[in-house]
């Protein structure tokens, strides 16, 4: 199997709701990227912050114009795969489903349940198939940099928790505000999956950095969800968070290589298809995402 290759590092940020852009970046270029899957949310705003590479793109578009159920998922990790990204930190405005996790705390997530129901959730499909493992969704290698961070700028945070994928655009009933806490889940959001389970295809380290507005409507002090105050937290947050991945960006390059989970290496067991069997259409589709895999001799 090919060895994951040593690609210089370069961070990733998808914006969530209320992050669409980074105006932190040194000499910032919008570019426009074609994807073998359609369009991206928006064009990738490409530039540097403390010597390190990076793309940041607002899964929302500019200006909010795409509902979650609506955002191209396999166009933006391939865009940004094609870009050179190595690691993805992805933003992500959540709804929470514990006390102790109050409007403008941060959670690390480490887990998921995923419970969107209309979405592409896969690159691979009828011609090539692959399996790959979601044991461990988040990176620990990027989790432990952001943790680092963290304990730099000191916002309200925890490491650790179950996201709660909802198909949304609409807001959960009480009921099942009611059942996702008796799952034991922490946070629920509209947006990280299909798109962790797409980071791991496609052999990005990924992480989410879960950023609550609002208790839901599960908490009997709180009432509904009302967008105009989840709008007030979007935008405390947003501040917090682009210090948060500053001082991530100023540490990166000191990340141990390679990735210790295997992010990088995902496909190495996955792709069972053999090779006289496979669809030359989903190999060229794929060349981004898997050609370290399907054409290692870059042939």
């Amino acid at each position: 199997m090919p060895e994951a290759p040593h690609l210089a590092p370069m961070l990733g940020v998808i914006g969530g709701s209320g992050v669409y852009q980074l105006e932190e970046l040194e000499e910032p270029r919008w570019e426009r990227v074609e994807t073998p899957f359609g369009a991206p949310s928006d064009a990738i705003l490409v530039g540097e912050l403390h010597g390190l590479p990076m793309a940041f793109l607002p899964r929302h578009g500019r200006g909010h114009t795409l509902p979650p159920h609506e955002v191209n998922f396999r166009a933006n990790i391939d865009a940004l795969k094609r870009l050179g990204v190595t690691d993805v930190l992805a933003l992500s405005a959540v709804g929470s489903l514990r006390e102790d996790l109050s409007p403008g705390t941060f959670v690390l997530v480490d887990q998921f349940i995923d419970r969107t129901i209309a979405r592409a959730k896969t690159f691979f499909g009828s011609g090539l198939v692959a399996h790959v493992s979601m044991a461990q969704p988040v990176c620990y290698r990027l989790g432990e940099g952001l943790e680092a961070a963290a304990g730099v700028v000191r916002p309200p945070w925890r490491r650790g928790g179950t996201y709660l994928a909802m198909e949304g655009p609409q807001f959960s009933s009480l009921a099942e505000s009611e059942l996702y806490r008796s799952w034991g889940c922490d946070v629920v959001g509209m947006t990280n999956m299909p798109e962790a389970k797409l980071a791991r295809e496609a052999e990005l380290c990924y992480a989410t950095l879960a950023m609550v507005t609002d208790y839901d409507c599960w908490h009997p002090d709180h009432g509904n969800v009302e967008v105009a105050a989840v709008i007030r937290t979007l935008r405390e947050n947003a501040e917090k968070a682009r210090r948060l991945i500053a001082q991530l960006a100023s540490q990166f390059h000191h990340r141990p290589h390679p990735c210790p989970q295997g992010c990088d290496r995902a496909l190495d067991t996955a792709v069972i298809t053999p090779a006289e069997a496979r669809s030359p259409a989903m190999m060229a589709s794929l060349d981004a995402v898997a050609g370290r895999i399907l054409n290692p001799e870059g042939e």
